[in-house]
């Protein structure tokens, strides 16, 4: 491959949405009508005053802007990216039906990118309580909870296996959609409070749990999810079998390049990283990729914004379609995928109609497979801990989210599945600072929110 090439493929990486230049950002953020009341900001899991940072880009004071949002969703730069705005803050919007909707998303990424760009630091620390929290994971859960915590005078340590912070944030978002460095100043934020992050050290492994329970107050568990299941079938430890968690990571590092280019490939499952696999692997230069569903559109649990993006980027769907063998040629490499025809049946227990194989299978010639049918989760040492697991799914008190192990705590993706929590960037900030007001109440007896 030429220099040419790998130019156009970093290219390929460079963030898609452009912001708003300064008087676009007016021109909108004018259109506003400051709602009392507003449903958007009921509609934002965060509850960001919508209609105050707005009106702050109006009168140029993106330092006060920025705050705001920040105030309410420590990893907010990076949700005015990777959120589902039509079906949150820009769906309740009074101007829809009418005319369009507010640019809150975009309104959002506008005055924090004007305060990552200037490197202004947002909050301080407040003064000591004297107490200490633990943090597992370093993820948007975690890194909220920390925020959260610090602002109200904790000492907070983070402990976080990978070898930075921030999570999904930082190695599992495409980077043409979120870049490493919005994640890495949010990360940057919170230690500005003084919280203290360990990376590269896993617990359980590096240090014990047991440790961290003795050693502080309360501890709190932010592990999020793990790899991608196998697909049970044979073939699938072929070389060029990819986990969809670990490609899209590869693609952030700068590990994936050339030896995509030209090739046919397909990725197995229908939600948010299966997307993003895909539109990865069209811009590392792949010459076709399909998306293999066992289910409908209808069923996918990709957000529309994903897929009418995947579509645009030349990604093509077969639905109703799933693997049972993947063959490899003499050299142990992806040759082709075998597929079953499915048929809808009735609806399983999380409400989506099952889907039966018919008697239709065929084959498709391939060079590589991305694995994409959700995540696995971290049980290892959860139920040494004390701490109940439904399903794997680490189950918390709805109220104050303390797991079974007394002044252990839980939230974001550890604690997301069987009808309990959301599986958003959003939802995860929420449920770590309601997580840090449950320690303050189990610490001091108080639920204080911040009034940083």
């Amino acid at each position: 491959m030429s220099g040419n090439q790998l130019d156009r493929l970093q290219l390929n990486f460079e963030e898609v949405e452009p912001p708003l230049s300064s008087q676009e950002a007016f021109e909108e953020a004018s259109r506003c009508l400051y709602c009392y009341d507003a449903p958007c900001i009921t509609a934002c899991p965060t509850g960001i005053d919508i209609p105050s940072f707005i009106k702050k880009v109006t009168t140029d004071n993106l330092l006060g802007s920025a705050r705001t949002i920040m105030e309410a969703n420590p990893v907010g730069a990076s949700c005015a990216r990777v959120c589902p705005t039509e079906e949150l803050c820009e769906g309740a919007c009074v101007f829809n039906g009418s005319t369009k909707p507010i640019l809150i998303g975009k309104l959002q990424r506008y005055a924090t990118d004007w305060a990552i760009h200037n490197e202004k630091i947002l909050f301080k620390a407040g003064r000591s309580k004297g107490k200490s929290v633990a943090i597992v994971g370093g993820g948007p859960a975690g890194l909220s909870a920390a925020r959260e915590l610090a602002v109200m005078g904790y000492e907070v340590v983070i402990y976080e296996a990978a070898e930075e912070a921030g999570g999904l944030n930082t190695y599992g978002i495409v980077s043409f959609r979120l870049p490493k460095q919005v994640s890495f100043w949010e990360v940057e934020q919170v230690k500005s409070v003084g919280v203290t992050i360990h990376t590269n050290t896993r617990v359980g492994k590096d240090i014990e749990f047991s440790t961290l329970t003795s050693a502080f107050d309360a501890v709190i568990v932010a592990i999020g999810m793990s790899s991608v299941p196998l697909l049970q079938i044979d073939g699938e430890n072929l070389e060029g079998v990819y986990d969809a968690i670990d490609f899209v990571k590869a693609t952030k590092n700068g590990e994936l390049t050339e030896q995509f280019f030209g090739k046919r490939g397909v990725v197995i499952g229908a939600g948010n990283t299966a997307i993003d696999g895909a539109t990865c692997a069209i811009r590392l230069g792949a010459e076709t990729v399909k998306v293999l569903y066992r289910r409908t559109v209808q069923e996918m649990t990709a957000y529309d914004f994903e897929y009418e993006f995947a579509k645009q980027d030349g990604v093509e769907f077969r639905w109703l379609t799933n693997p049972t063998k993947i063959t490899g040629d003499a050299s142990g490499k992806v040759q082709s995928i075998t597929c079953v025809k499915m048929e809808l049946g009735e609806p399983d227990k999380d409400g989506r109609r099952r889907s039966v194989p018919t008697e239709v299978s065929y084959s498709m010639q391939v060079d590589f497979v991305i694995r994409a049918i959700g995540q696995s989760r971290y049980t290892e040492w959860l139920h040494q801990a004390g701490i109940k697991t439904n399903q794997g799914v680490i189950v918390v008190d709805p109220d104050t989210l303390e797991t079974s192990a007394s002044g252990v705590f839980a939230c974001g993706d550890a604690i997301f599945g069987n009808g309990q929590g959301e599986a958003m960037v959003v939802s995860a900030a929420e449920q770590g600072k309601q997580t840090a007001y449950g320690v303050h109440q189990k610490l001091l007896g108080q639920r204080e929110e911040t009034n940083a």
